[in-house]
């Protein structure tokens, strides 16, 4: 688990100097929004990291090729309702398409825009709507965005943090939308952050695969990984702060507030999984490699029994002890603690007397932490989850409908 301390704080939400977006409805849902923008006025350093399911969509796998050209981007064309996954050529020639409509909009080079969308996999965009929606957007500051690739999600999943880089006031806005099909191998559906710090590409990209490993890899609601998942961060320099160098005291201040935003929207998502009720963290400790610490955090949080017995707030620490056993962490099996908010179940392996009805009580909370500790090394895990309810069921037995 990284302990993460940064001088940048949480400030109101805001978009960094030279970023603009909109959100609106163009009736690919019913009511809600559904189809946005999001551009830098300047073309920017880009990274990005993308699902490994082998039905990847195509506006990710075009946002993909694009990035990984010379890792520059300056705008983003996104909607919600349908994925534009399992389409065929028809599904890629859509993709680009949106990607040659949005450049012309903003007189660019079409290889300086991405595509991202999110939805029901199989059906075509259609694309008079798009068409038609495309020169509705305005150049806005607002929010609207953040609601406009919405599925099953309650609310939108936002963070911004303000702090000075070389004497030059620095912000980081992201979002993300994501509440089903969470299981990612790399991120979660779809998130974007913007700054105006000043950082080449490639430190950008070799920060936020980092990163990503330890903050969106480590949520799980369903363990469905999509074909859509993505996360994109820009940087367009506008804050014009001295270039972000490897061994800095300011790059490390930068990678420790990027951490603070990607670490915030995956909690976010994990605690909006599909019906739930509760986000569920997991910390442990004492692991043999930084590998099983995380393996053994996010198996835990993946559970299915263990979910449920969330939800039940039932404090069956068998099913957590089981699932430890189940991966193939290095272990000492005498040696496991265990215990929930803050109360020890289990020492060295076996259990410890504890008052039910008080875990219980606590379990009735809005977030619950479960503590490994493996006693077998130096190396720590953490992952994010969510309770197990009747109404994930329910949301994703009438999904198509």
């Amino acid at each position: 688990m990284q302990v993460v301390t940064t001088q940048f704080q949480k400030v109101v939400f805001q978009w960094p100097q030279g970023f603009y977006s909109d959100g609106i409805h163009i009736g690919l849902r019913q009511t809600k929004k559904d189809f946005g923008w999001l551009f830098s006025k300047v073309p920017a350093a880009a990274a990005g990291t993308y699902t490994t399911n082998q039905f990847q969509a195509a506006p990710t796998k075009l946002t993909q090729q694009m990035i990984s050209q010379d890792h520059q981007l300056q705008g983003l064309l996104l909607n919600s309702a349908v994925a534009n996954s399992c389409t065929g050529e028809q599904g890629w020639q859509n993709a680009l398409q949106e990607q040659t409509w949005l450049a012309n909009k903003l007189n660019v080079d079409p290889e300086l825009i991405g595509v991202a969308s999110t939805g029901l996999i199989g059906a075509q965009l259609p694309m008079d709507l798009i068409k038609n929606g495309l020169p509705q957007l305005t150049p806005t500051k607002s929010d609207a965005v953040t609601y406009a690739v919405l599925t099953t999600d309650k609310k939108p999943k936002t963070i911004c943090v303000q702090g000075e880089l070389g004497g030059k006031l620095v912000t980081i806005t992201g979002f993300a939308k994501g509440s089903g099909m969470i299981h990612p191998k790399m991120a979660t559906m779809l998130g974007f952050v913007t700054t105006d710090a000043q950082i080449a590409g490639a430190d950008l990209q070799h920060l936020l695969s980092e990163q990503v490993d330890q903050t969106f890899n480590q949520i799980t609601v369903d363990g469905d990984t999509s074909t859509n998942d993505m996360v994109v961060t820009l940087a367009n320099g506008l804050a014009e702060n001295p270039v972000l160098t490897p061994g800095t005291a300011d790059y490390q201040q930068f990678a420790q507030a990027l951490h603070t935003v990607l670490s915030a929207l995956a909690q976010q998502i994990a605690a909006d999984g599909e019906g739930a009720t509760k986000l569920v963290e997991c910390n442990v400790t004492q692991a043999a490699t930084a590998a099983d610490g995380q393996q053994v955090a996010k198996a835990i949080v993946g559970s299915n029994l263990v979910k449920a017995a969330i939800f039940g707030e039932d404090p069956n620490w068998g099913r957590i002890i089981s699932t430890i056993g189940a991966t193939k962490a290095d272990l000492d099996i005498d040696q496991v603690d265990i215990a929930m908010n803050g109360m020890p179940l289990v020492t060295a392996s076996l259990a410890v007397p504890f008052d039910e009805a008080a875990v219980k009580a606590t379990l009735g909370q809005s977030r619950v932490v479960i503590d490994v500790n493996l006693h077998h090394g130096v190396a720590s895990g953490q992952a994010w989850g969510c309770d197990l309810t009747y109404n994930y069921v329910k949301i994703n037995a009438s999904y198509h409908t």
